[in-house]
């Protein structure tokens, strides 16, 4: 037998290897397996080792949780009971989603408070100043927590008040995220340093790559002041939030203020990224977790979302929410890739007669993974979901509303990475005053949107079905 029949022989047995590691290693996420097999295919053992750097999944936690390292175990979350949950249960008799909830409460990390006060804030100007006053006010620290931060005007009028606020002996802690920051230069960091304000990088690429970590982003925006008031939800600190990136115009997105209850695990969860950034463990002290004055009786719960882990809290929370919808569920996401168990619930929902709502982009800040979420939009509307493209500008809001009863606003879209592969975080809310500017806001968006229809969208060139057919494949990887 000639060497280059052995060579072939060799050639092939390791091909068929690699696909069959896949299979192994990759038969409980199909949607994965797939797309990693199309690449493997279309690149042989390039593929496979591109997979092995950035795409395999860890099993269980891929850190270890805040409270398997404090001196009282005992004391985690899900153990500690606030004053509010007792008035809160009893409210729940007389609450039509009190079944909903008490299953929520036993799904997360985190339990739901309930002595809280919320403020809807639209848009990114909106956001910057609630956020910019209450760090104004701050006497003893500033927590921040995001995916991206510019060395741009909207950055540098942070920069401005975090480096006042340190040099004022204000204690002040960022973290930043290695690839949503990439663009940060050094003399942003410089200035900080100079000024005393601690901060540190989540996962920097090099690091990260070496550590076959590269695709566990966090992506979540948070902050906490002298943890009483706090902030999260879609809007990172860059000049694009204000609507001047000149591609993209207008920029829809969503934020909530919360002060009361909910804000120490606002705070729990920067103190556990602070300790995967920084690699420093900062004791649960008083000054972090002070016990509020608020008296507003507004039900909160924070929910968590983290790579790796056995339960996708984020995902079954969701589908809680999806599943309890009796009337209506209204929803925007500028990426719309969801995992069978979202997709069937949307559908579902439709079927049984439900108004089921999905606004995404009509302008994308991604033409790839665009046509990805197109690729899920014809099954959508053969179910009866209405689709709405916005057109005013770009749609960033990450915002759910599942009848008259319970909303969400958070960083997580509905697509599989923020399902399976960053660090995220969802405010669910069961609250009338929310909710109500929630749906107005989802109105004005529906006003600015165009409606899909079904029998022009099914007559898209094949060209561009093929496209879309494409990226449904990769679409697990975007």
């Amino acid at each position: 037998m000639g060497g280059w029949l052995w060579g072939l022989i060799v050639v092939l047995a390791v091909y068929t290897a690699q696909l069959a590691a896949l299979l192994a290693l990759e038969h409980r996420r199909q949607a994965h397996m797939t797309a990693w097999m199309f690449i493997c295919m279309v690149c042989p053992f390039l593929g496979f080792a591109l997979y092995l750097l950035i795409g395999r999944r860890k099993s269980g936690h891929t850190i270890p949780l805040l409270w398997d390292k404090a001196p009282n175990k005992r004391d985690k979350p899900s153990d500690r009971k606030l004053s509010s949950n007792h008035k809160m249960i009893k409210r729940e008799k007389e609450h039509p989603y009190r079944e909903t909830g008490k299953l929520l409460g036993t799904l997360t990390t985190y339990p739901i408070t309930g002595h809280n006060r919320t403020k809807v804030l639209t848009n990114g100007e909106a956001a910057f100043e609630a956020i910019l006053e209450a760090m104004a006010s701050a006497r003893d620290h500033i927590h921040l927590d995001y995916y991206t931060i510019r060395n741009d005007g909207v950055g540098r009028r942070f920069l401005a008040m975090l480096t006042e606020k340190a040099r004022m002996g204000i204690a002040v802690r960022v973290v930043y995220d290695g690839i949503g920051s990439l663009k940060l230069d050094d003399r942003y960091l410089q200035s900080l340093d100079e000024a005393g304000v601690e901060h540190a990088c989540f996962a920097p690429p090099k690091w990260a790559l070496l550590d076959r970590k590269l695709n566990y982003r966090d992506h979540r925006k948070i902050v906490v002041v002298d943890g009483r008031i706090g902030f999260m939800g879609g809007i990172n600190i860059g000049d694009e939030y204000i609507g001047l990136d000149p591609k993209l115009g207008f920029w829809r997105d969503t934020h909530l203020q919360i002060e009361g209850e909910a804000v120490q695990y606002l705070q729990e969860t920067f103190l556990r990224d602070w300790q995967l950034a920084r690699g420093e463990w900062l004791e649960r002290l008083e000054r972090y977790m002070p016990k509020t004055s608020i008296i507003d009786e507004e039900q909160v719960l924070i929910v968590p979302g983290e790579p790796g882990s056995n339960e996708q809290e984020i995902e079954g929370a969701l589908f809680t929410a999806l599943a309890s919808a009796k009337k209506r569920i209204y929803a925007a996401t500028p990426y719309f890739i969801p995992d069978a168990a979202i997709a069937i619930s949307l559908r579902t929902a439709a079927r049984r007669g439900l108004d089921v709502k999905l606004i995404i982009p009509g302008i994308a800040d991604s033409k790839l993974v665009l046509l990805a979420t197109l690729s899920y939009v014809q099954e959508m509307l053969e179910a009866g979901v209405r689709v709405y493209r916005y057109q005013k500008g770009f749609i960033h809001s990450k915002v759910l509303l599942v009848d008259d009863e319970l909303a969400s606003i958070g960083t997580a879209n509905l697509d599989l990475r923020s399902l399976y592969s960053n660090y995220e975080l969802l405010a669910l809310l069961f609250d009338e005053k929310p909710i109500r500017k929630l749906e107005e806001d989802f109105l004005d968006d529906l006003a600015h949107s165009e409606e899909i229809n079904p029998d022009a969208f099914v007559r898209r060139s094949k060209g561009q079905k093929a496209a879309e057919a494409i990226m449904h494949i990769l679409s697990p990887l975007l």
